[in-house]
């Protein structure tokens, strides 16, 4: 992966230093909500501001449903260091178009280089993570489906039997989906879920389908979505 830096520079740093948190950045489209956060642990200037970076950990901090193969040319890149400030963002005021000023902080918000955005936010950090290790065990009568959940705090403790629940309570979303159609979708309080034979015949499956299982949090709504595919759909 190569960068073309605006501004400052990027350093190397030991594969200890990037698992305790440095060298942490972010690249995106430029929306609001389409930015994957990742690491890196070599940094080697190739040309004057130009970057190849490499040793890299992918999809931090929940962003690894939402990553592509690769990111196109022309996407930015952004690292996260402590220039970058939160900007202050109360929970009813997510989801409403806000007008915001951007510029370089050393000038005042009337000068030319700034430039005017509207834009909304989600909250992408109160944004489940998407469950992992999804299994299928196929019967006769039934399909089961399990599941890990994650959580996006105090999940990396490994001492106890299980991570916090990190939410209000504990609720998945399972969506059944056939030929690209939304068939099924159903509630779940526990990492698991059958699908019989009867809810098939119900939804008009007679082949394959696809299901996506997302953590539910009562402030955000459904997280980030993992899938599994189940044969080949008719």
């Amino acid at each position: 992966m190569k960068v073309r830096l605006l501004a400052g520079q990027l350093e190397s740093r030991p594969r200890s230093s990037v698992m305790n948190g440095v060298n942490l950045a972010a690249i995106g489209d430029g929306t609001p909500g389409n930015w994957e956060v990742f690491q890196f642990s070599d940094a080697a200037l190739e040309a004057p501001d130009v970057y190849a970076l490499s040793g890299r950990l992918r999809g931090q901090l929940g962003t690894d449903a939402l990553m592509p193969d690769v990111w196109s040319d022309g996407s930015v890149f952004v690292l996260l260091n402590d220039r970058v400030q939160q900007i202050s963002l109360l929970r009813n005021e997510r989801r409403l178009a806000k007008h915001y000023r951007i510029g370089p902080a050393t000038r005042g918000y009337d000068d030319a280089s700034y430039q005017h955005l509207i834009a909304s936010f989600d909250g992408n950090g109160l944004r489940p993570y998407a469950p992992v290790h999804m299994r299928l065990r196929s019967g006769a009568a039934v399909d089961e489906l399990t599941w890990i959940r994650r959580a996006r705090t105090d999940a990396d403790d490994w001492s106890g039997l299980e991570i916090p629940l990190g939410e209000e309570s504990e609720s998945y979303l399972v969506r059944v989906i056939a030929c690209g159609t939304l068939v099924r979708e159903e509630l779940t309080s526990e990492p698991r879920w059958t699908y019989s034979t009867a809810m098939k015949a119900a939804d008009g499956l007679t082949g394959g389908y696809e299901v996506d299982v997302a953590q539910v949090s009562a402030v955000f709504g459904p997280g980030a979505w993992s899938r599994l595919v189940v044969g080949q759909a008719a």
